[in-house]
């Protein structure tokens, strides 16, 4: 005969919880911090990105920021800056999601433990650029489409299904191996920068690491999104134009291979082509990166306190 096991009222079973990663943190907590992270930095900066836009797309023309802003304020007013904000919307969340949660999952199996690798940061960033550039390709070419003067496209979804009947979904990634090649090396030289930079300002202002202040991430972030955004505009600028060629008089190309646009574009505009819209892309991405990091390890510091106190 079985015999029964008796308990005290205050007894309770033990349920297996697995462990939290790095920074007492779960995966899907990196995601979310990612992901509010992303979709705030986009939001907040999208109208300098319009501006990019205008003048990456057509070439010939010696557009500069002021002169965009007032042609798009004068026709289309101020809601012409915020034109194809939705796709972004959709695309800027999912892979911020994926591209933080990949850093610091390869951040720390690369850094075997040294928090100080530049190498192991450099190698996290090109990794998480990779699979969350394969998630927002798509909807950053709509988005594009849909930031161009006089855009033939009712909106986000009209966009995708005219791109997909007309074109195919390869012109959704068109641009893709382009965006990876500048992506690799612009964030090689963003998260190198980035913790550097951190560490740095850590050294002059000290602080715990349980309370590293919000003007230390803001502030590392801006440097690492500047320089890193100045040294890859030519790649940007290619990007654009494979994103939106063929459409509101913006050049065809016969191939995607980007020394192939890149020859077009220097032949039609010279070599100072290749550093179109190199202002507004440093505007857009030092306060990005600067709201982007902030955003994110304040994120993070929720779920850290969160964590806590539930132990």
């Amino acid at each position: 005969m079985a015999t029964s096991v008796s308990h005290s009222p205050d007894y309770r079973p033990e349920v297996s919880v697995p462990p939290p990663t790095h920074d007492g943190l779960y995966f899907w907590q990196f995601m979310i911090a990612g992901s509010i992270a992303g979709s705030v930095e986009h939001m907040a900066m999208y109208p300098v990105d319009t501006l990019k836009t205008r003048i990456q797309a057509l070439g010939g023309g010696s557009s500069t920021v002021r002169q965009a802003l007032g042609s798009i304020l004068k026709v289309e007013g101020p809601a012409g800056l915020y034109r194809g904000i939705g796709a972004m919307g959709l695309g800027a969340g999912p892979a911020h999601a994926v591209y933080f949660s990949v850093y610091e999952f390869c951040k720390e199996g690369f850094s075997m433990g040294n928090d100080n690798n530049p190498l192991a940061h450099a190698i996290a960033g090109v990794c998480a650029t990779v699979t969350s550039d394969a998630v927002i390709t798509p909807m950053d070419v709509v988005k594009q489409r849909l930031q161009l003067k006089s855009s033939p496209y009712k909106g986000v979804g009209d966009c995708v299904r005219r791109i997909l009947v007309e074109e195919g979904i390869g012109a959704l990634y068109a641009s893709y191996r382009t965006t990876v090649v500048m992506n690799a090396p612009y964030t090689a030289v963003y998260f190198a920068t980035y913790e550097a930079a951190k560490r740095g300002l850590k050294e002059v202002a000290p602080g715990s690491d349980n309370d590293e202040r919000l003007i230390v991430h803001a502030t590392a972030g801006a440097a690492a999104g500047s320089l890193a955004a100045a040294l890859t505009t030519p790649l940007d600028v290619v990007k654009t134009r494979l994103q939106c060629q063929g459409v509101c008089g913006c050049d065809k190309f016969s191939s995607s291979s980007i020394g192939y646009v890149l020859g077009c574009v220097v032949k039609k505009d010279g070599y100072n082509g290749l550093m179109k819209g190199w202002i507004p892309r440093m505007m857009f991405h030092a306060p990005a990166a600067a709201i982007c990091w902030s955003t994110y390890e304040a994120s993070k510091s929720f779920f850290q306190h969160l964590h806590n106190d539930n132990n």
